[in-house]
């Protein structure tokens, strides 16, 4: 720990309101079976291109643990998203209404492993916020299903979703049939009602879990009728399930009906570059959106890139296998800027595949052109040594990365533990970081982009999980961009021990460039004290150098510093207050923080105990409503 010193309670330094721009936050940590009260400002975090605003909350599961999270605000249109901890680029699900009552939120997720997962609380568009609930609950075991009913080719049923049927893990009641289908035979699935927003699906058993390999809600062509059009990707028993969107009861009729032989696929070859045209004279998929397919033959182990470009509509791609329909990859944007698709993917069976060519709108139309090229499998990184500075150059001739990123990557060794530091610095491009394991495809741990906090250049500091060989890709922002760079990489240490503080006393520190580090780059010091269960705790702390921030929490058993609470601005502008109940006797840290990265000065840090007048706690993000 570089600064602190422990002095008795002094008084506080003079309070200032300057306070520097806001930046992405931490996450806050939310328990299980805890409400909190919160709300979105101009000082919380937005998504790229002022997409969203949101909050973040850590929680821990158990695999198999069925969660639920609703958050209701009468200022916004709410909106749930849950992330695994450190890959926060594709959500493992989503909900925007289907709470059913205006534009309420509620998300039902349940993980496949233990570990640590972010539940991002956002609008469902825009910047505009407000105050929130938000609440987190685990739900019931189900009750075990009934044997579904049979279901015929050309036969049509009619039934009745009502309260007492059997609950989807994503909530709202189903009625269940079974039909039996050979490898490549294609279905018509319908599902329509009167009385609700009809949704079917369709998918197989394994055990007790239903496993879905499609669905629809509204029939191609407008309408709230289902109608889905299915191929069984191998012979056996399958299962459709009748169910609404919005959790509604009624009557309804379902049927089964056998499917239109799927539109021709064109041939091309691995290095063609064609082109098409999109119209009303374009064959539909099974969705009813406008699409050409072309097939091609690939063998185990190949490379592929796909990309799609046009300068009439927005491109969607999608790599299935031929064989049994598989979806393998599908993207939107991923050509790095704009509107047009690209895939990247390494090919796992020797056969043909097809490519489906479509616009992102169902009745997108004009001229695009496709390229399929085989790509080189990544060089071999570049050995990095902590403390040294590379100059280098990103050009046409650099690999390529899956979403069309021209890079260059750097290898080291490390340590379960260490801590990592990569800066990138370019006055040719907006600078971008990545950090993944070395063995096996790249994938992303920790990514960062202007994290140096000094225009478009990249700081990326990341607690290594484990011992072994690492990799860091350091790449422009965006596909286009080429230029000069220089990338450094830096060993920070192990994370320093917490100092010690008493309650009833106050510490004055220091934040330098040598002080401990957040995987955000936020500058922070740490300090240990005991607590009993109920004891209501008072921590404040000033500064007139930085936004100040509170971080409370404890070390797991691996020492890893685990949030329970924060605060940023519940004293005034730049100053923090967290009013706060131990809920158990032990020890805890607190991290004395600054709210963006590369700020450091002076503080004073005080912990005592709340005032006896039974003053109502401060409610600061991710405060428990019922604490």
């Amino acid at each position: 720990m570089n600064g602190p010193s422990l002095a008795a309670a002094v008084s506080m330094v003079a309070l200032m309101g300057a306070v520097g721009p806001a930046l992405a936050q931490d996450a806050a940590a939310l328990r299980i079976g805890v409400s909190v009260n919160g709300a979105l400002t101009d000082e919380d975090a937005k998504a790229a291109d002022d997409e969203y605003r949101y909050d973040d909350y850590r929680l821990q599961a158990r695999a198999g643990q069925r969660l639920e999270a609703v958050l209701r605000s009468e200022a916004f249109d709410a909106y749930l998203a849950i992330y695994a901890e450190g890959a926060m680029g594709e959500a493992l699900a989503e909900d925007d209404d289907s709470q059913g009552d205006g534009t309420n939120a509620r998300l039902r997720f349940t993980p496949e492993r233990d570990g640590v997962y972010i539940l991002r609380a956002r609008t469902l568009s825009g910047l505009d916020g407000g105050d929130y609930q938000l609440s987190l609950q685990e739900r019931p075991r189900p009750t075990r299903a009934p044997r579904p009913g049979a279901l015929r080719l050309g036969q049509t049923q009619t039934g009745e979703l009502t309260s007492r049927d059997p609950e989807q893990d994503e909530g709202g009641p189903y009625d269940a049939f079974a039909f039996r289908a050979g490898a490549g035979e294609r279905f018509v699935v319908t599902l329509n009602s009167d009385a609700f927003d009809p949704l079917v699906r369709v998918g197989r058993m394994n055990g007790t879990d239903f496993v879905e390999l499609g669905d629809n809600d509204d029939e191609p062509g407008g309408g709230l009728n289902a109608r889905l059009t299915f191929t069984a990707p191998s012979a056996g028993e399958y299962i459709v399930r009748a169910t609404s969107v919005d959790d509604r009861t009624g009557r309804y009729e379902v049927g089964l009906s056998e499917a239109p032989p799927a539109p021709p696929s064109k041939p091309i070859a691995v290095g063609d570059e064609v082109k098409g045209e999109l119209g009303d004279d374009s064959a539909t998929n099974d969705e009813g959106q406008r699409a050409d397919t072309y097939r091609f033959a690939g063998t185990t182990g190949q490379r592929v890139a796909i990309e799609m470009k046009s300068g009439d509509f927005d491109t969607y791609l999608t790599l299935r296998r031929a064989s049994d329909g598989t979806v393998l990859a599908q993207d939107d944007d991923g050509a790095g800027s704009g509107t047009d698709s690209r895939i990247a993917r390494t090919l796992d069976a020797d056969g043909d595949y097809v490519i489906e060519a479509r616009g992102f709108s169902d009745d997108a139309e004009g001229d695009y052109t496709l390229k399929l090229s085989e790509t080189a499998a990544p060089p071999a990184p570049t050995a990095a040594t902590f403390g040294q500075t590379i100059e280098g150059e990103i050009t046409d001739d650099g690999p390529q990365a899956d979403d069309g990123k021209r890079y260059h990557a750097y290898a080291f060794t490390g340590a379960k533990g260490q801590r990592v530091q990569a800066v990138l610095r370019s006055g040719d491009f907006d600078a971008y970081l990545e950090i993944g394991r070395a063995e096996g495809d790249f994938e992303a741990l920790a990514s960062d982009d202007d994290g140096l906090a000094e225009g478009t250049d990249s700081r990326l500091t990341f607690t290594l999980p484990d011992d072994g060989e690492y990799v860091v890709r350091a790449m422009p922002l965006s596909a286009e961009e080429k230029g000069l760079y220089s990338f450094e990489l830096s060993d920070r240490g192990p994370e320093p021990k917490p100092g010690s503080l008493l309650v009833g006393a106050t510490v004055r520190g220091e934040l330098k460039s040598t002080s401990a580090l957040t995987d955000e780059g936020a500058y922070f010091d740490a300090y240990r004290f005991q607590a009993k269960k109920d004891e209501k705790l008072r921590l404040t702390m000033v500064s007139n150098a930085f936004d100040s921030f509170i971080d409370l929490g404890r070390l797991d058993d691996d020492g890893d510093f685990a949030s329970l609470a924060t605060d940023d601005d519940s004293l005034s502008d730049a100053h923090a207050k967290l009013d706060w109940t131990a809920p158990d006797d032990g020890w805890y840290v607190v991290r004395a923080r600054a709210y963006g990265p590369n700020q450091t000065g002076a503080y004073a840090l005080a912990v005592e105990r709340q005032p006896a007048t039974g003053a109502r706690s401060a409610e600061g993000r991710g405060q428990p409503s019922s604490e």
